[in-house]
This record gives structure tokens, sequence and C-alpha cells, in this order.
């Protein structure tokens, strides 16, 4: 039987920063006031679908704080919150890995989609998201 153990605060926030850091990783690709504004709403009802340990981390707690300088500078913190999440869950909630793989997933997907459908700037940084989030696997 495996036995989910709780979280604590800066695993959370390693959930939060990957996930979030996601949709904003997306955005940031294709900019523009009004995209930005649907990508962040369509985004946030996937991350509020989350269940579990998941929704645990996503809803409780400070919100991360994120890089806005560059794209790169915003890689560097996000992708290995995503592979470092993976790996914590991996470790304290087994079950619920595939459903945060899914949940950052659909929501960045979503955002993606929210404003004229996915560009190839964001269709790239979808890639380099699932790479991270399979990275542990």
């Amino acid at each position: 039987m495996i036995m989910e153990q709780r979280l604590t605060d800066e695993e959370r926030l390693t959930l939060k920063t990957g996930a979030f850091g996601a949709v904003l990783l997306v955005s940031n690709a294709d900019p523009g006031m009004v995209g930005v504004f649907r990508e962040s709403f369509a985004a946030s009802g996937a991350l509020a679908d989350a269940s579990g340990v998941v929704k645990e981390a996503l809803t409780t707690g400070p919100l991360p704080r994120l890089p806005r300088d560059s794209e790169l500078e915003i890689e560097s913190v996000v992708l290995p919150a995503l592979t470092g999440a993976v790996r914590i869950l991996r470790e304290k909630a087994p079950t619920d890995v595939e459903t945060y793989r899914s949940v950052v997933l659909t929501a960045a997907d979503r955002a993606a989609r929210a404003h004229n459908g996915v560009a190839p700037a964001e269709a790239a940084v979808m890639d380099r998201i699932r790479g991270a989030l399979a990275e542990s696997a």
C-alpha cells in the first residue's frame, strides 16, 4: 500500500511555481495584453480542476514569485520546478503524478489556444514543458 505524505510549504511552492509558471511561459511566448488576459482566464479553470494533493498544493499558501524579465529567466525557474514537482509527487504522492502532469499540460494548452490558436512559439514552449514534466520519469 502506498502512503501519501503531506507536502511541506516549500514543496507546495515548487508545484505552484511549475504550474503557474508553465502558463506564464505560454502567455509570454505570444504576447499581447488581451491575449494574456484570455490565456490566464482559460488556464485558471484547468488549475482549479485539480484534485488530491495537487489541488491542495495549487490552492493553498502564497503565489509563487516568478521572474518577468526574460523568457530565459522564467524558463530557468519554471522548467526545473516542473521536474522537481514530479520528483516530489513521485516520492510523496505517487498516485498524483499523472494528475499534476495533466493539470499543467491542460492549463498550458488552454492558455495557448485562448487567443488566436496555438502560435509556433507557444507550441515550442509546450514541448519544453512536456519535456520538463517527463524528465524525471
